[in-house]
């Protein structure tokens, strides 16, 4: 990813995840209907397994849905608003905006449950996004915040390159997709992943989907005209100089065992 600019993505950066969400190449399809396809990649470097059995630390998804009832802007605000995702989102823990960074770009955290017996994790990351008439785009990765240092009572995760591509197809309607490259860290088992890419995945689009059809009644309750991704001048996030962040890399991180549990062994066993 180049950021010779800084570490605010560039357009390289956009066009890199535009080429990935549309790309084929390397992508085994593990689930498909109902409109919604999700996919892993299946490149030499992330189907690797140690001698434990276990996936390298990298995994890649790739989700798509076709929505026939929800606009591609609406879908975009969803994904924005911190407000209403407290409503909608089944895995999230806690959220919040940290930062802004600049017109279309933001640093903030998150943390959600993941399936036992794991231990739940968190992330902070920059967000930055663009808009148009022909699509919408969201990418993050992850950042150090000298304030959020990671927590003992959560895994630090890091992602990559992860997002959102969203193309209107009408109207009220349009294509969904989600693509993620992160570093769960963790030694995670195989039933991990596979769940993940068989059952997590196409609960969270289809909560997603619900959100859209849910949003325009509910924000039309809960300051309508106050949306400041596409209102730059509406934030009331304190604005942060980019240099005080630099890139989270997956090294620097403890590294959690959590592929020797029985409870594992066990979900692994009936998946």
């Amino acid at each position: 990813m180049s950021r010779a600019s800084g570490i605010l993505p560039d357009e390289s950066t956009f066009n890199e995840f535009r080429r990935q969400c549309l790309s084929t190449e390397f992508w085994l399809s593990k689930y498909d209907k109902n409109d919604m396809e999700v996919c892993v990649e299946q490149a030499p470097f992330t189907t690797t397994t140690n001698n434990r059995g276990n996936y390298s630390r990298v995994h890649k998804i790739k989700c798509k849905i076709n929505i026939k009832d929800v606009s591609a802007a609406t879908m975009f605000d969803v994904l924005h608003d911190s407000q209403y995702r407290k409503t909608w989102d089944p895995t999230m823990l806690e959220s919040f905006d940290i930062a802004r960074l600049g017109p279309n770009a933001d640093v903030g955290y998150y943390s959600w449950i993941c399936p036992k017996p794991l231990k739940n994790r968190d992330v902070v990351t920059l967000r930055s996004w663009q808009a148009s008439e022909n699509e919408y785009v969201i990418v993050n990765f992850s950042v150090k915040h000298p304030k959020y240092p990671p927590r003992k009572d959560l895994v630090r995760a890091v992602s990559l390159l992860t997002g959102y591509l969203i193309k209107p197809t009408g109207p009220s309607s349009c294509t969904f997709t989600y693509l993620s490259q992160a570093d769960p860290r963790g030694s995670l088992p195989k039933w991990v992943v596979n769940k993940a890419s068989q059952v997590l995945a196409p609960k969270v689009l289809r909560s997603v989907h619900r959100a859209g059809q849910g949003y325009p009644a509910w924000k039309a309750k809960n300051s309508p005209d106050h949306k400041p991704w596409l209102y730059p001048i509406q934030s009331e996030l304190p604005l942060m100089d980019p240099a005080e962040l630099c890139i989270q890399r997956g090294d620097s991180l403890e590294n959690v065992d959590e592929s020797s549990s029985k409870d594992a062994q066990e979900n692994e066993d009936s998946s």
